[in-house]
């Protein structure tokens, strides 16, 4: 094992020396999820912000007695601005205006709406009729028909309603009361769940490939991995000693990108929300933290061995990243998999599948629903199949004609 040490050492030294690689995998990481998520988060705040500032443009023809009283009323004229239309006024133009984003809303009712209303006796007696026209592309339109149905157009309904009726209590069966027993914890842990398992298993992937490439098949190209294989140094020491410092090394990476991930969410979050509270708390327990790591320590392990395995068989870093791709492509589909499945019952062999295992083993941990046997399956499987690869990265190690590209 001293052959191992040794490699330890030398690769470990060879990147901490190295104060651009530094930067790149351990510095970096951080600066960009926290850049990131800040600027998501702002950018979010002030799409909302314009939104609620924005002064609709309204168009209503045919307005009844009683609704201007009432817009004015309401607040809603602070929105918008609004234009009364003649009857019979041809309304093409503005439904074009509002398709192209340059209106946001018309109004149209039927003409003498008050009075069918007033001659509505029975059941099967004509109805009459609303036209609101708006446009789903853009926030504007439909933040504005939005706020003339609460503001506006339903309590005319009622008032409507009550000189119909009179007493709209009639209409009364029975009062709602609602309580929230959100649980904040879990709260927290589905909004982090949405995306932290998918950003997890992609990113550990990025540090891995970085590194293994260039430690293998870059000391190929260099000529350095030939002498080193001469040394007495036993070839399953070389194996052990470039695995665990990898592994080491992504390890350090993952834990900056998922410390920076977790620091960065509340900062985005805040962003949005602004002076409000945010409805949910974003916590870990111990046990949480530890289930995390070991998990994150089991996929660093079976990113590096599969990077690691691609390397030695590549003549090339040319060729081991051409190679490495579709393996990425595949990290990314597995990982962005959890991000639709949140409510779907998985089974328990969906754990022990490497990968995607893992990314649902984090969204449950996240959640506070992961159980000990999921738990066990996630890392146990994701540990068998770096095993394997190890078994067959020391097979390669023994081949001269890999080794020496033959």
């Amino acid at each position: 094992m001293k052959g191992a040490k040794i490699i330890i050492q030398k690769e470990l030294t060879r990147v901490f020396k190295d104060k651009k690689l530094v930067f790149s995998l351990f510095v970096l990481p951080a600066v960009m999820m926290i850049g990131i998520y800040s600027l998501i988060g702002f950018l979010i705040g002030n799409m909302e912000d314009d939104v609620e500032q924005h002064i609709s443009q309204v168009y209503v023809q045919n307005a009844p007695e009683g609704f201007d009283a009432l817009v004015k009323e309401s607040g809603y004229g602070e929105t918008a601005q609004i234009e009364y239309l003649e009857a019979g006024e041809d309304t093409a133009a503005i439904q074009d205006s509002i398709r192209d984003g340059d209106a946001e809303l018309l109004i149209v009712f039927e003409e003498d709406f008050l009075e069918k209303i007033a001659a509505y006796q029975s059941a099967g007696d004509a109805i009459p009729e609303v036209a609101i026209y708006y446009t789903t592309s853009g926030n504007y339109s439909t933040v504005a028909r939005d706020n003339l149905e609460a503001a506006v157009l339903s309590n005319y309904e009622k008032l409507r309603l009550g000189e119909r009726i009179g007493n709209l209590e009639q209409l009364t069966v029975f009062n709602r009361s609602y309580a929230d027993l959100v649980d904040e914890n879990k709260m927290g842990g589905e909004v982090l769940g949405m995306m932290l398992p998918y950003l997890i298993t992609f990113m550990l992937f990025v540090g891995a490939m970085s590194l293994g490439v260039d430690a293998i098949t870059g000391e190929k190209e260099r000529g350095t991995m030939a002498s080193m294989l001469l040394t007495p140094v036993k070839r399953q020491e070389i194996v052990l000693g470039k695995l665990v410092s990898l592994s080491i090394l992504s390890s350090i990476s993952a834990v900056v990108y998922a410390v920076s991930m977790i620091a960065a969410m509340p900062i985005m979050l805040k962003s949005v929300a602004g002076d409000a509270e945010l409805p949910f708390s974003i916590e870990f327990s111990a046990v949480q933290v530890i289930q995390l790591i070991v998990i994150m320590l089991a996929m660093v392990y079976l990113y590096v061995a599969l990077v690691s395995l691609v390397a030695v068989l590549a003549r090339t870093a040319k060729e081991a990243n051409t190679y490495v791709s579709p393996i990425y492509i595949i990290v990314l589909v597995a990982g962005m998999l959890t991000m639709y499945q949140g409510g779907i019952e998985k089974s328990l062999a969906s754990y022990a599948i490497p990968i995607y295992g893992n990314a649902i083993a984090i969204q449950n941990l996240l959640l506070g629903e992961l159980t000990l046997v999921q738990f066990g399956l996630s890392v146990g499987g994701t540990v068998l199949a770096a095993l394997i690869l190890t078994a067959c990265i020391t097979k390669a190690f023994n081949s001269e004609k890999v080794m020496f590209n033959a």
